[in-house]
């Protein structure tokens, strides 16, 4: 099976869909031998930043030394991004022949699971040392809390999303990030919720609160802009601090300027454009404070897009003004929002996107879902 072909099967109807529990995927990696048991993680859970402290901490782990493995999800533009050993994306053909050994096992997976199981085999058979995990969604029941301990857990920013399946409420969502929480593992974060405290406490762990200050250095180097970034950059360095003594701040200073986290605030110089994958209302607001801080006098054009499963009317309402030209793009994916139902809900005058050029006379922005941005990849 090449890798096209192995695509064709991973997205199919069958595989596309969201099934929390862990029961199928510890089933097939015991058939594997249960490579996942041979790996320390760091484990990073939370509704936004996630993606970013884990690139912080993969950097930081490179620079120094360490053979790291980096599991994100998802990808913008193609599956292999989505696992990386010392920033180089998993070969197409290996990629392919893990799928091909996995879904011979029989078990009927998710896309997520299938990727997970292909990781933790993928890692254990190049000797990983360390794997930065991400969850895919939510925490306690995501297949990638099938490991048993890690060196430590990691809870970004909480917020609401994703409520249809993690609960209404934050204290809800906190309860599933905090799942995540292994016994005699510290946890770090930036919130102190009580069921994250609670959790911890249960399993013996300690509880490591970050402060909300970065030394200036640190945030002078970090190559990601965005006033956000300093609430993940907080959780890397505590990480690192207390669990790598042996890591300089030097060594922290070089890798902090070699990060990367495509689309996350990133400008575009040539095109007076930015992209920003913020895809929830917490994100969204980010975004408008970045806008507001960096960019404060410059006419806006957005072309925004959005998944019918996002609060994108309240996403909407945060983002624009009266005066900004408005562009909705109606993008091919499963689940996306489309023109009549995304103009219904903005207060302010629309247009639809139709592939058009952006001039460089207003700040173009990009934004409102990563699933977007293939379609758009003329425009940077």
């Amino acid at each position: 099976m090449n890798y096209l072909e192995t695509l064709k099967q991973l997205t199919s109807s069958k595989t596309f869909q969201i099934n929390l529990g862990l029961e199928r995927i510890q089933e097939v990696l015991q058939k594997l031998g249960n490579p996942q048991k041979d790996l320390q993680y760091i484990h990073v859970a939370g509704t936004n930043g996630k993606g970013s402290t884990c690139a912080i901490l993969n950097s930081i782990l490179t620079e120094a030394g360490y053979k790291t493995g980096l599991y994100t999800s998802p990808h913008i533009f193609d599956y292999t991004e989505r696992i990386k050993i010392n920033g180089i994306d998993i070969s197409q053909e290996d990629f392919a022949q893990l799928f091909e050994e996995i879904n011979s096992i029989g078990v009927e997976l998710t896309e997520f699971e299938f990727l997970t199981a292909m990781m933790f085999l993928y890692f254990q058979r190049n000797n990983v040392e360390i794997v930065v995990l991400e969850t895919g969604l939510g925490g306690r029941f995501d297949a990638t809390n099938v490991i048993e301990k890690n060196l430590c857990s990691i809870i970004t920013h909480i917020d609401l999303d994703h409520t249809e399946r993690l609960g209404k409420t934050k204290d809800d969502i906190a309860f599933e990030k905090a799942g995540i929480i292994k016994p005699n593992c510290p946890i770090i974060t930036s919130m102190g919720y009580e069921a994250i405290r609670d959790r911890a406490d249960e399993l013996n762990s300690m509880f490591i609160m970050t402060s909300p200050y970065v030394q200036q250095e640190f945030v002078e180097a970090l190559a990601l802009k965005g006033l956000h970034q300093i609430e993940n950059l907080s959780l890397a360095i505590t990480a690192i601090n207390y669990l790598f003594k042996n890591i300089d701040e030097n060594t922290i200073k070089n890798a902090l300027g070699k990060v990367k986290n495509p689309y996350r605030f990133e400008y575009i110089k040539d095109k007076n454009l930015i992209i920003d994958v913020s895809h929830n209302p917490n994100g969204i607001e980010a975004l408008r404070n970045n806008l507001d801080f960096y960019y404060p006098c410059q006419k806006r054009r957005f072309v925004f897009g959005c998944l019918k499963n996002k609060d994108y009317e309240k996403m909407m309402q945060i983002l624009f003004k009266e005066e900004d030209e408005i562009l909705l793009n109606e993008f091919d994916y499963p689940n996306s929002c489309s023109y009549e139902e995304l103009s219904k809900k903005c207060p302010y005058k629309t247009e639809k996107y139709v592939n058009q050029n952006l001039s460089v006379d207003k700040l173009n922005i990009i934004c409102g879902s990563f699933y977007m941005l293939k379609g758009l990849k003329n425009l940077f």
